[in-house]
């Protein structure tokens, strides 16, 4: 699903929406609201961390703060979750279904944000994404760049497993690509402007690299797009 959306993603300039067409109506006005969140919760960690050595919080951190409503909305209208929680990691997923929910060494993790709001915003994406993996598991990939080894561990813990993993393990979030200082820059700089064309082609970036990186969790030794 995600490599055919990829391949539909390889004609630049294409009507606006493209990107979210094959979503479903309600799966995409959830995944926006979520997208919105977390976007809120970018902007208050750059008020904090925005000083300090984080890149991607010094270079991004400014465009973050100063996004209005309407801006926000354009740059949450992605048709991927613009955080991760290591949604392509097998090893956090199987061990979180085989019950090893409690195992703070093993999931040992650096953590991106450290404001109160952070645990909150996990749960929803923690959510979110068992309930994807459960029910759209196709959309899970695309959504989430989770491939299918990780959606079938994720949608076998319970809903109460998973809270308890998100309140256990907030520093598991963190943004998507978060060295990738340009294509932040790109969609959160097209998305203030309100340009069409420009803010598509960086959702559609998003999709490459998702793509991408679907590949690589399959085909490790598959090349990278840049």
């Amino acid at each position: 699903m995600l490599l055919r959306c990829e391949m539909e993603a390889g004609a630049e300039g294409e009507q606006s929406g493209l990107a979210a067409s094959w979503l479903r109506t309600e799966t995409f006005e959830s995944l926006v609201e979520l997208n919105e969140q977390c976007l809120e919760l970018f902007a208050e960690q750059a008020e904090v961390r925005a000083a300090q050595t984080n890149l991607l919080l010094r270079q991004i951190g400014e465009l973050w703060r100063t996004l209005d409503a309407g801006a926000r909305r354009r740059a949450a209208a992605c048709p991927y979750l613009l955080v991760d929680a290591g949604f392509a990691d097998p090893h956090r997923w199987h061990a979180a279904a085989a019950h090893h929910v409690g195992d703070r060494e093993l999931f040992s993790y650096i953590g991106f944000f450290t404001v109160g709001r952070a645990p909150g915003v996990a749960r929803l994406v923690f959510t979110y994404a068992w309930y994807l993996a459960r029910t759209h598991n196709a959309d899970a990939r695309v959504i989430l760049g989770m491939p299918a080894h990780c959606t079938h561990a994720i949608s076998a813990c319970t809903l109460r497993q998973i809270h308890d993993l998100a309140d256990r393990h907030p520093e598991w979030l963190k943004p998507r690509w978060p060295a990738r200082v340009k294509v932040w820059r790109a969609l959160l700089l097209a998305a203030a402007s309100g340009e069409g064309v420009a803010l598509e082609r960086a959702r559609l970036h998003g999709l490459r690299l998702l793509a991408a990186d679907a590949r690589a969790a399959v085909m490790p030794a598959s090349g990278e797009i840049m």
